[in-house]
């Protein structure tokens, strides 16, 4: 799976944001992304597995407990492929459910990858259930 294609979706990106402040067990990344999205505990484990395997996130065992870590460096190659068209996406408008609202624009300093749905959208939006 290409490195955009694991970015490109909404579940995987907030499980990335919630690993961007520290470790989490993957209970309390299930508890909020279940909340979020309203996915079903083998689906986030499912978006879990998907990280693991293309390297975006490890995982260590301690117990009975998993402890999860957003991984550096596939975002460091991510970020060096975007970099030089990074002032051309700057200007770009932000996209903002399924169309562009020409309003808002993407700022270096939030990241090009942050979420730009709607609160509640992953409520509302049937791709947004299962995998």
């Amino acid at each position: 799976m290409h490195a955009f294609d694991i970015l490109g979706d909404p579940r995987r990106r907030s499980i990335l944001e919630l690993l961007a402040d520290g470790e989490q067990t993957s209970g309390a990344i299930t508890d909020v992304i279940r909340a979020e999205f309203e996915l079903s505990q083998p689906a986030v484990s499912q978006h879990l597995r998907v990280l693991r395997d293309s390297g975006f996130a490890s995982v260590r065992a301690e117990g009975a407990r998993r402890f999860y870590a957003v991984e550096p460096a596939p975002l460091s190659e991510v970020g060096a492929v975007v970099g030089p068209v990074s002032p051309v996406l700057g200007s770009m408008p932000r996209r903002s459910g399924n169309r562009a609202d020409p309003g808002q624009t993407c700022s270096s300093d939030s990241g090009w990858w942050e979420p730009t749905r709607p609160a509640g959208a992953g409520k509302t939006d049937p791709l947004a259930k299962g995998i």
